[in-house]
């Protein structure tokens, strides 16, 4: 290394190994299909464990293995969002009387005058 300079080279992209004396392992070429119909063919070691699933590298939905057998899907949690776990705290009548209470604290802090309650 020592005998090559560096300059010039571009460090972030690029090797100075060489691939003397390397054994790489055997490759097999897997075909992943997404639901708009593009392939995607990417080499995997023959010792690995091909996924069933794969990001589409087009469009970026789930592609699933060409020839391959269906995944296990796992099931999905709803999304709770953040009134599902406020609901889940306080009722709608607490809800109701805790903004009532802040409310009228924030008048207070302003100085408005305390507004009289509806009728229904």
């Amino acid at each position: 290394m020592a005998e090559r300079s560096l300059r010039g080279t571009n460090l972030s992209t690029l090797s100075l190994e060489t691939e003397d004396n390397i054994a790489f392992s055997e490759r097999q070429i897997v075909r992943y299909v997404c639901a708009q119909g593009h392939v995607s063919e990417l080499p995997f070691s023959v010792e690995a464990d091909v996924p069933g699933l794969w990001e589409c590298g087009t469009c970026g939905a789930e592609a699933q293995l060409q020839d391959g057998p269906e995944p296990e899907r796992k099931p999905v949690k709803p999304v709770r969002t953040h009134w599902d776990m406020l609901l889940e705290r306080r009722s709608i009548p607490e809800l109701e009387e805790l903004l009532q209470e802040r409310l009228t604290l924030l008048r207070a802090s302003r100085g408005e005058k305390p507004r009289r309650k509806r009728s229904a």
